[in-house]
């Protein structure tokens, strides 16, 4: 079987928890465009770097593992970022596997030709922050100010319309997916979805925090979010500067702060809530 052109930085033959609900196989692609500072999988974040796996592996496993595994997750890194990622994705699918995806919905355009060719069942979706605070969440740079805007400036309970700078092309990009990804679910042609955010210790804007969590799942719920997971950023893995965070005065509250946190999210009356602590 020959190649796509994916660059894949590590394969887990099967996974119970990267896919809720499903047995899957993971494959994790070199590279992406942010610079997350609760990264896991920073070591793959560079997308100059070479492959780790070989393509030919990765079928090799499918071929193997159909019928026994529900799907394959295609992770990173960012993997809208390699085009491949369509043709492998349509590959997998003639398979048999159900496709699963993990991204931060940087590359909309490429989300679009995936959910457009039906190519991708579900869709684990990562909205980092309000679409302003993206440029430092992700490592690009300072929070850009933006207006808020009802749509009925009469209406008390109005729903809030962010106006955002143009040049904050990383919150354009992730929020433009979001919409793309509810409203493929509302029209049937997305089986299932569910939008993460993933909260940090801290008191700035440089990650959600306990004390932002609230007001961007709030905005979420307005936007159409109906399966939600909040899950704690975790040290394991991350950067030195970023783990350290963990032993500064206060971190020992952090896991009550966002305890408290996600319980008042989840009276904002998502349909399906998941809350991931330690």
């Amino acid at each position: 079987m020959s190649d796509t052109g994916l660059v894949i930085a590590g394969l887990t033959p099967f996974s119970t928890v990267d896919w809720p609900g499903k047995l899957a196989a993971v494959v994790f692609l070199q590279g992406c465009p942010w610079n997350c500072g609760y990264c896991q999988n920073f070591a793959i974040i560079d997308p100059k770097a070479p492959a780790q796996v070989p393509e030919s592996e990765l079928w090799s496993l499918l071929e193997r593992r159909a019928g026994l595994l529900d799907g394959v997750v295609f992770s990173g890194g960012e993997p809208t970022r390699q085009p491949a990622l369509l043709e492998a994705a349509r590959r997998a699918k003639q398979l048999g596997f159900q496709v699963g995806l993990h991204t931060g919905g940087a590359y909309p355009r490429r989300l679009a030709a995936l959910l457009a060719q039906n190519l991708v069942d579900w869709i684990g979706l990562d909205i980092k922050a309000l679409p302003q605070n993206y440029p430092q969440v992700v490592g690009l740079g300072q929070t850009q100010p933006a207006t808020a805007t009802p749509t009925k400036s009469s209406a008390p309970t109005a729903k809030l319309r962010l106006s955002i700078p143009p040049l904050n092309k990383a919150g354009q990009s992730a929020w433009e997916s979001l919409d793309m990804v509810v409203g493929a679910y509302r029209e049937g042609t997305l089986a299932n979805y569910e939008v993460r955010i993933t909260v940090s210790p801290g008191h700035d804007l440089d990650d959600t925090n306990p004390e932002t969590l609230v007001p961007l799942a709030e905005a979420l719920r307005q936007r159409g979010v109906q399966t939600l997971a909040v899950q704690q950023a975790r040290p394991d893995g991350t950067r030195p500067e970023f783990a350290s965070r963990y032993e500064l005065p206060g971190a020992r509250d952090f896991a009550a702060d966002l305890t408290a946190a996600a319980s008042r999210v989840k009276s904002l009356g998502f349909q399906h809530f998941t809350y991931r602590g330690v």
